[in-house]
């Protein structure tokens, strides 16, 4: 191989597009699946096509790709799918806005002519997101790119649809559901945001019948009093129960409601007197149902009062009818007062508005059946980590409802029943029938109603390996191993895909699912565009290049635990990269082009035996912490070993050898800084794919070494216990001891980096004594010393730099190497200078008129700034102190 250089300076933008390109031209990612190696696979969650990549995107797609890529390394067939989402509502929503735009809606241009408007705009724009994940370097497949909607997709969902029909798990029927007056559409239960809002509690005092008195109900919606069909007490409350079985009159109707007895009524809330509103509230649904009541709905599809109500409210948007509610129950003499009262309101996850619950007629899924497996698949099949989640999971399917799977929209998968005009009859068919399959009229019409985007996405796991075909992926690639995905989504989607991959393939859907955390604002903030705390991940892709954004995010990526993000933390990690590309730069320029062919068991210097010791040392942390989702601890071990020990401590201890004349010590240096950076880079590729890529690809090898260009296809290194060296590894922690102790000696006695120093080391023992002359040569290189004595019964000078070293006592002599006197008039100037500034900071503070009316930030700049310089003050009185006490 022909050899080739790194440039001067690390560019990550041309470097991230080359690797790129050719990854997917070469198609390296994509699997065999009569290939060798055990499965491993994982369907990457489908961003929706009208989304743009946030930081939650990047976080998941880089964790998935650090799976992948490892698995790979281990010899496992991978197989990542990648897709998005036709996200019915989002969508639409979209398209409906730009349509407004033109002064047009979806009606005026037809359902058919509207979802081909929508097509082009997802050919035009919706598929941007795929090449941002391409961005973040993810080692997806790309030629089994999927997306919900697509005609592969279409066939599963209308298979899964028409077989729970048949199964008696579809229904259709009059239910009350969630719906959003802006959307125009039905939603499910986990569709809505709840969040406590500040309101009112309005008292109301509704006449009985038989003239003998009143009930006083509370209520935080006196409008939906127009379809009250009974009021409900709880029959062990005593100042009610009396009442049960008899009849109240309906304020501003006229309307007879029955007083029915239900121990649901809590007797501690409002006034233990609920006004039951059945086609208005899903809690009173349930009351109505029990007791047989009438449903009658007064409110619209828009939210406005309808022909069911008085004709003086009639047309009404429901917030202009409560007004004059309250108004015409003042006017007769029954409105007792309001009280303020927080309670939850519901919003539409989509559009914010808020949740109106109206009973229509929806198709549901029966959730128990389906929720029982799901449930008891946890642990036994499937371990969701962190564990914690699986008592969230159970919760939800403990208390799930039937899921609404109807939506009043046209951008989606169609519901594939058909209704007969002539005897009413539905046919539900996976083919487009041509007549009633009951009475045999052609006169059918079509459901106009789309499925729930979260119906197709169920299906995910087994819908994107070709099922309901039975193809080699399925075979091969199911159960997937690991979803990573938000907690946001847990009952959205895991938990549907549980129940549907249970049904279908009759198998979990994946054997693990990790839950990642939420990526925050360096505060710990939620990122919000209101805030203006964003992070972008494609602004800091272009800053910093992706290896920089990936290892940060990887870095703080602790199971359960939130990330605190912060732009210095993504630039801090460039110059790691940095700090890397340097390294390899360096390595290059000392290697030959051809790599010795050295044993590495031939490596005899303390620097060679210790950082291949290390090197076995990192190895088998990542591949731990990597199995174990631990992905914190992965980029930790390898920032460390990189920098800290590998670029700081071994490149500067093998210059010696490398510059010297010693053929032989330069050829087993050579073999084993090669071995070790060339090993690193594949221990680093997951995290960092694109750096590791560039500096592997130019690395010179040994001969006979025809290992791939490509290192994504490399294996990870294997195990060398032969070089595994407790006794280097212990020499080497007295030897860093030593270095670091005269380092210290020099920066907190502000004696210059270049000034030469003598040394003495007393001692402890005689092994010690060994090391510490063994290595005396590269103490005096490393520390920049030159006269050393070392023994027992060494003794330093009263002026002395002093530290002790695992018993080991150094020595630096001071004598004309630090002017004292000198030294200290300066520190006592700049502790005066100080000390006068910090009054006036302080003064200022201890001022009430300006804490009380300066600018909040403007008051803690000044704390800040105080804090820092009680910080310096402190650091110059202790080196003070420290020249004092060696001057005697």
């Amino acid at each position: 191989m022909a050899r080739r250089e790194l440039a001067k300076a690390y560019e990550p933008w041309d470097v991230e597009e080359k690797w790129e390109r050719r990854w997917e031209a070469d198609k390296t990612f994509t699997p065999d699946p009569d290939g060798p190696g055990e499965p491993y696979s994982i369907v990457i969650p489908p961003p929706n096509v009208t989304g743009v990549l946030h930081m939650g995107h990047a976080l998941n797609l880089t964790l998935q790709d650090i799976l992948c890529r490892f698995h790979r390394q281990q010899g496992r067939n991978v197989l990542w799918v990648p897709g998005t989402d036709h996200a019915g509502i989002a969508t639409q929503n979209v398209v409906e806005r730009q349509l407004k735009e033109e002064g047009k809606s979806r009606h005026d241009l037809g359902r058919e002519k509207f979802i081909e408007r929508v097509w082009e705009w997802k050919k035009e724009k919706g598929d941007h997101i795929l090449g941002q994940i391409r961005r973040m370097g993810a080692s997806v497949d790309w030629t089994r790119e999927c997306f919900t909607f697509d005609d592969q997709r279409a066939r599963a969902v209308r298979e899964v649809f028409v077989e729970l029909y048949r199964q008696g798990l579809i229904y259709k029927g009059d239910y009350i559901i969630n719906w959003c007056n802006r959307c125009h559409t039905a939603l499910a239960d986990d569709e809505v945001e709840h969040e406590p809002k500040p309101g009112h509690l309005y008292h109301i005092k509704y006449p009985l019948v038989d003239g003998s008195g009143h009930l006083i109900v509370a209520t935080t919606r006196p409008e939906t009093m127009l379809g009250d069909t009974a009021i409900a007490v709880n029959p062990e409350d005593e100042r009610f129960k009396h009442l049960i079985g008899k009849e109240a009159v309906l304020p501003l109707v006229g309307r007879k409601l029955p007083i029915i007895g239900d121990a649901y009524v809590d007797v501690a809330f409002g006034t233990g007197c609920l006004k039951v509103t059945p086609a208005h509230d899903m809690n009173d649904w349930e009351l109505g149902r029990k007791h047989d009541l009438e449903v009658l709905a007064i409110l619209d599809e828009d939210g406005n009062i309808n022909e069911n109500a008085p004709e003086r409210y009639r047309g009404l948007h429901k917030e202009e009818a409560r007004t004059i509610i309250i108004t015409d129950l003042k006017n007769e003499g029954l409105f007792v007062g309001v009280d303020d009262h927080d309670h939850s309101v519901g919003a539409c996850y989509r559009c914010k508005s808020v949740i109106e619950p109206h009973v229509s007629t929806q198709w549901f899924v029966s959730m128990k059946p389906l929720a029982e497996k799901a449930r008891a698949a946890v642990p036994a099949q499937t371990q969701i980590f962190p564990e914690h989640w699986t008592k969230t999971y159970y919760e939800w399917l403990d208390n799930i409802r039937d899921w609404c799977i109807s939506r009043q929209i046209w951008w989606g998968h169609r519901i594939p029943a058909w209704t007969c005009e002539k005897c009413g009859a539905l046919t539900v068919s996976m083919d487009d029938p041509s007549a009633c399959e009951s009475c045999g009229s052609r006169n059918i019409i079509q459901d106009e109603d789309v499925l729930d985007t979260w119906f197709s996405s169920a299906l995910w796991p087994f819908s994107t390996l070709g099922w309901p075909d039975k193809t080699p992926e399925l075979a091969r690639y199911y159960p997937t191993s690991c979803l990573v995905t938000g907690f946001d989504i847990l009952f959205f989607w895991v938990a549907r895909m549980m129940m549907m991959g249970l049904q279908f393939m009759e198998r979990v859907p994946f054997d693990h699912v990790y839950i990642h955390a939420l990526v925050r604002d360096e505060k710990g903030k939620k990122m919000s565009k209101s805030t203006g705390n964003v992070i972008d991940p494609l602004d800091m892709i272009e800053k910093y290049g992706a290896d920089a954004l990936r290892f940060t995010l990887t870095s703080f990526a602790a199971m359960g635990r939130d990330i605190k993000l912060s732009e210095a933390r993504i630039e801090g990690y460039k110059h790691f990269m940095n700090k890397i590309w340097n390294a390899a730069r360096f390595a290059m320029m000392n290697l030959p082009d051809e790599i010795p062919a050295v044993p590495l068991d031939q490596a005899q210097s303390l620097a060679d035996t210790w950082i291949l010791h290390r090197l076995e040392e990192v190895k088998a942390t990542v591949a731990e912490a990597t199995a174990g989702y631990r992905f914190n601890e992965v980029a930790q071990t390898l920032y460390k070993f990189i920098w800290s020990e590998f670029c700081d401590w071994y490149l500067e201890m093998i210059k010696p050898a490398l510059y010297g004349e010693d053929e032989a010590a330069k050829a087993a240096t050579q073999r084993v800084l090669w071995t070790v950076l060339s090993e690193t880079m594949v221990l680093l590729h997951p995290v960092a794919p694109f750096i590791s890529q560039e500096i592997w690809s130019v690395l010179p090898r040994p001969a006979g070494d025809d290992r791939s260009e490509d290192i994504a296809t490399l294996p990870f290194p294997a195990p060398r216990p032969e070089c595994l060296n407790p006794d280097a590894m212990a020499r080497m922690e007295l030897f860093m001891g030593v270095v670091s102790g005269i380092r210290n000696i020099r920066t907190e006695l502000l004696i210059e980096p270049a000034k030469k120093l003598d040394l003495l080391v007393r001692t402890a023992n005689d092994a010690d004594k060994s090391v510490l002359e063994s290595t005396l040569d590269l103490i005096r290189f490393l520390a920049r010393v030159e006269n050393v004595t070392i023994g027992p019964e060494v003794k330093g000078p009263r002026a002395s730099g002093a530290a002790v070293v695992q018993g080991n006592e150094l020595f630096v002599p001071l004598a004309g190497v630090v002017d004292f006197e000198a030294e200290l008039a300066r520190l006592d100037k700049n502790l005066a200078k100080l000390d006068k500034t910090m009054k006036g900071v302080s003064g200022k503070l201890a001022n009430p008129g300006f804490v009380n009316n300066a600018p909040p930030e403007v008051v803690e700049g000044e704390k800040r700034k105080l804090a820092e310089m009680e910080e310096e003050q402190t650091k110059l009185a202790q080196l003070k102190a420290r020249l004092e006490s060696v001057m005697g």
